[in-house]
């Protein structure tokens, strides 16, 4: 087997610290899957991160990242000013000896080390800082789109935002615009058509690959649907026959950052859709959070955040359906219990 070159370890160093792109994280995935020594430097390095998993992130208050940053801007005016005296005595006409020559060098690598270490100490709780900001402003659209869902049934007679769907529609579909009503994704495309909740509100602010729609309600009457993937990056409750269509119990999900099953989905729609489980499907949290976990809206109008699939006293995979391995699209949960959030 091949050797990992420097930029495949850089690669999985980035996917394991959150700081990997959506098309990276795929290729760190992929190398792991695929690669002995991938899977083991993955390994490693994840049980070497593992203790920071513990520690819950706080807001930093104001005055210390003000004195932070001043340090640090203090730092940076010393270093400087000291580089350039130590780059005008080079460039003088007096040569130096020699052993003043190192003495400099080693002036300026141990400063350099220096501000190399502040800035290794600081990655960390800033990462953690974006994330956790990331995570709240997820938490906050979830929340919004609640209060839409609210206001949509009650002036609906108690229903909630649904479109008549036939039996075996392709729910997997998202942005088709034709008249059958295939894809899950329409069904909260009411949210939007009936201005209850902006378009924006469903691209997840932590999610890089995602795109806000910038327009008004008028303009959306003219889609039946998302217009495309990049446009939501959430995953709805699909409804079966058998499913209660009403909102309880309380502690049911409704809504959750996107599955990670259904991730890249066939560009053209007449292509089928063909997904058969394995071990890392069953593991992954969504990606909108950097596999950490994901936010939940629940029929409540609650948003949590949890680091598990499995919700409730019964331990559901709210990702998957019961006794299922194979998806081609189309499946319904059997009973009210099997949550299944998708695409």
């Amino acid at each position: 087997m091949t050797p990992l070159s420097n930029q495949q370890k850089q690669l999985l160093f980035d996917y394991c610290i959150g700081l990997a792109s959506e098309k990276e994280t795929a290729e760190a995935e992929q190398l792991i899957s695929s690669h002995k020594e991938a899977a083991e430097i993955h390994s490693k390095l994840k049980a070497a991160f593992a203790p920071l998993d513990s520690l819950e992130p706080q807001p930093c208050p104001d005055e210390l990242a003000e004195g932070t940053i001043w340090r640090l801007n203090n730092l940076a005016r010393s270093s400087q000013l000291r580089l350039q005296q130590l780059l005008a005595g080079e460039q003088s006409g007096r040569v130096a000896a020699k052993s003043r020559f190192w003495r400099n060098l080693g002036e300026m690598v141990a400063t350099a080390a220096m501000i190399v270490f502040v800035a290794g100490v600081l990655l960390a709780p800033l990462k953690r800082a974006r994330q956790n900001y990331w995570q709240q402003l997820c938490q906050m659209q979830l929340s919004r789109i609640g209060r839409g869902i609210s206001h949509y049934i009650s002036d609906h007679d108690g229903r909630l935002p649904a479109v008549a769907t036939t039996t075996g529609a392709p729910w997997w579909k998202v942005g088709y615009q034709g008249k059958e009503n295939h894809s899950n994704t329409r069904h909260m495309w009411l949210l939007v058509k009936g201005d209850y909740v902006s378009p924006s509100d469903f691209v997840c602010a932590g999610r890089r690959q995602g795109r806000a729609i910038q327009f008004d309600a008028a303009q959306a009457k003219n889609y039946n649907d998302f217009p495309a993937r990049r446009y939501v990056t959430y995953s709805f409750r699909i409804m079966g026959d058998k499913s209660q269509k009403g909102c309880r119990p309380a502690q049911k999900v409704l809504i959750s950052d996107l599955n990670p099953l259904f991730e890249r989905l066939p560009q053209s729609y007449s292509r089928p859709l063909k997904l058969k489980l394995n071990k890392s499907l069953l593991t992954f949290n969504s990606i909108n959070h950097s596999r950490r976990g994901q936010n939940i809206l629940l029929c409540d109008g609650s948003v949590r955040f949890v680091k598990r699939r499995r919700i409730g006293i019964s331990e559901d995979d709210i990702f998957t359906l019961q006794d299922t391995q194979i998806y081609e699209g189309c499946e319904v949960p059997s009973r009210e219990t099997d949550a299944f959030l998708a695409p």
